[in-house]
């Protein structure tokens, strides 16, 4: 049988293809369309290539159409792209690699091939170190240390996976565990379950009588996306999945079930902790459980490892020996933000822009889900290469949702806009525009290289606008694609706290932009916190959970989070006062 292609793999090699044809210089709508295409296969819930075999019609997905479904079509048979090929051919060795480094991306590649010569990542390390990026335009001091920053640490780490991609291929993997005969219960723990942004390698846990393990192991190392077996023991493998990513299985009777999933959850220092508090008392606490003396007193069940010490039970995204243990001594732990407690997603771009649905379609689609409102971001005219609106469009866009508002009922569409931070701190759009809008989102996607107080400044002038509502994605950041731009975050919450803005976490998979720590910092400040997918389609809609990942490892509870109310109480919490 041959080996399924993900959904994964197949966004890389479209968004590999754009790169290499930006790099070309090929028209930027043949190369945005390569990207949209990507996203769309990214977000879908099902593997296109299980499509493809049924006989789907990919062409009648959001941003595919006849000719990139028959390139999907060819991936899923052949596992190659014969476009990738030709192009891959005739592009300088080691290109590639150095689109992907952070910060780079196609247009900086070329820069440096075409003036300098760099072919490989060695090489452009070798170029820095001599000093022969000096000015290059487009090459400041601050970003040159940190692409070298970069480079060196990807030779000294090792791969680190995002989230969603780690998801799309272990969950596969633990539900066919979970199936086998004899099994118990089969659940992915260490940093995947804490809800980690991005993760090295999968534990798998596994309960069951030992007369089933040897089968689960069987089961496990023979998987069909199993590319090579690192390790294979009675209860502990390790394999290789396809695209590099590391999955460990443990096997554990149930008596143990509790203590194991606790010890392969983590966090290590959480674990140390707990341990410490063992000793202190006379106990052992394990993978095998909790003893006193040679007797198990407590394992079967996670829970049981707190009550033990008295406490409440801890939340796994908690789990890093970050106050959660004293907190649940004294009963202090926050009620974390669920799924459930969301009422609607302010932060959804449509076909007006670089979306894939109209305003209408959209709007159903967060209906059927349940919500209460969508909000419309679609993004403001600075942004040439997502086809942003103007002043003109953006007024036009006001009417008809207006006019959409009669036929959609107490569902509200949420009149909005991500409107550009300009280098000056100036927005993108008119006040006399901007006041038509229920809430303005102010976002930077240009200038990224800007210093540390002349980026925060810039922001902060930004917020000082009294329309400005929301600030999107804070750091600029995409995971293992791009740094984050270098603010001050404590005075940008402050300032935030200060006019009564709001700043995002943005749950698309590729930002989770701001990190956990940051959420932490602005909820510790009282700043209003809004999570919104940054949808471009149906699919993105469905993103929203990984926002409440984040949201969780920052502490955060539905009252830190803006959209768990209803709309006429959030209306009053975006209102800025004059």
């Amino acid at each position: 049988m041959a080996k399924l292609i993900h959904n994964t793999e197949i966004a890389a090699m479209f968004d590999q293809l754009a790169d290499l044809l930006e790099i070309e210089g090929a028209n930027r709508f043949r190369v945005r369309a390569y990207r949209n295409a990507a996203r769309e296969i990214a977000n879908l819930p099902r593997q296109a290539a299980d499509m493809a075999a049924a006989g789907e019609d990919l062409a009648a997905l959001p941003a595919i159409g006849d000719d990139l479904a028959g390139k999907i079509a060819e991936i899923a048979a052949s596992g190659r792209l014969k476009l990738l090929d030709e192009v891959t051919r005739r592009t300088p060795a080691g290109l590639s690699e150095i689109v992907a480094l952070p910060g780079i991306g196609p247009k900086r590649a070329k820069i440096l091939h075409d003036k300098l010569g760099v072919k490989s990542i060695a090489d452009l390390a070798a170029r820095i170190k001599a000093g022969s990026l000096q000015g290059l335009a487009g090459f400041g001091a601050r970003t040159v240390a940190k692409m070298l920053q970069e480079i060196e640490a990807r030779s000294s780490t090792a791969r680190r996976f995002k989230l969603h991609d780690a998801e799309s291929q272990a969950e596969p993997l633990c539900a066919h565990l979970a199936s086998l005969p004899g099994v118990e219960r089969a659940i992915i723990a260490g940093s995947y379950r804490r809800r980690k942004e991005t993760v090295g390698d999968i534990d798998i846990l596994v309960t069951c009588a030992a007369k089933h393990a040897a089968e689960v192991t069987r089961s496990f190392t023979s998987y069909l996306e199993v590319e090579r077996v690192a390790a294979s023991g009675p209860t502990r493998s390790t394999v290789i999945l396809r695209g590099g990513l590391q999955a460990d299985l443990r096997v554990v009777p149930p008596a143990s079930h509790g203590a194991a999933l606790h010890y392969f959850t983590g966090s290590k220092d959480h674990n140390i902790a707990i341990r410490a508090m063992a000793v202190k008392d006379g106990l052992k606490v394990n993978e095998y459980g909790a003893f006193l003396g040679a007797k198990q007193i407590a394992g079967r069940r996670e829970e049981d490892i707190y009550r033990l010490f008295g406490m409440d039970y801890i939340e796994p995204e908690l789990r890093e020996n970050g106050g959660e243990i004293e907190a649940a001594k004294s009963g202090r732990l926050p009620k974390l933000v669920t799924v459930a407690d969301i009422r609607g997603d302010l932060h959804a771009h449509t076909s007006a822009s670089d979306g894939t649905l109209t305003i209408a379609e959209m709007a159903e689609v967060a209906r059927r889900k349940g919500y209460d409102y969508l909000a419309i971001t679609d993004h403001s005219k600075r942004v040439s290469v997502a086809h942003g609106l103007d002043e003109k469009r953006l007024n036009a866009q006001i009417d008809e949702i207006d006019k959409l508002q009669e036929r959609f009922g107490r569902f509200r569409i949420l009149k909005s806009c991500e409107v550009d931070i300009l280098s000056d701190g100036k927005l993108d759009i008119t006040d006399d525009t901007l006041k038509r809008l229920d809430f303005v989102y102010g976002a930077v996607h240009y200038n990224f290289e800007l210093p540390r107080e002349k980026q925060t400044e810039r922001i902060i002038r930004a917020m000082d606008n009294r329309h400005f509502s929301i600030l999107a994605h804070p750091t600029g950041r995409i995971i293992n694609r791009r740094p984050p731009y270098d603010i001050d975050m404590e005075r940008i919450v402050a300032a935030a706290r200060q006019r009564g803005c709001a700043i995002e976490i943005n749950a698309h998979p590729d930002r989770l932009d701001m990190n956990d720590v940051h959420a932490r910092m602005a909820k510790e400040a009282g700043v209003k916190i809004a999570i919104g997918t940054d949808a471009h389609s149906a699919e993105g809609l469905e993103m929203m959970r990984y926002g409440i990942d984040q949201a969780r490892r920052g502490w955060l509870e539905a009252k830190d989070v803006i959209n768990t109310r209803a709309w006429p109480e959030l209306r009053k919490l975006l209102k800025r006062t004059p």
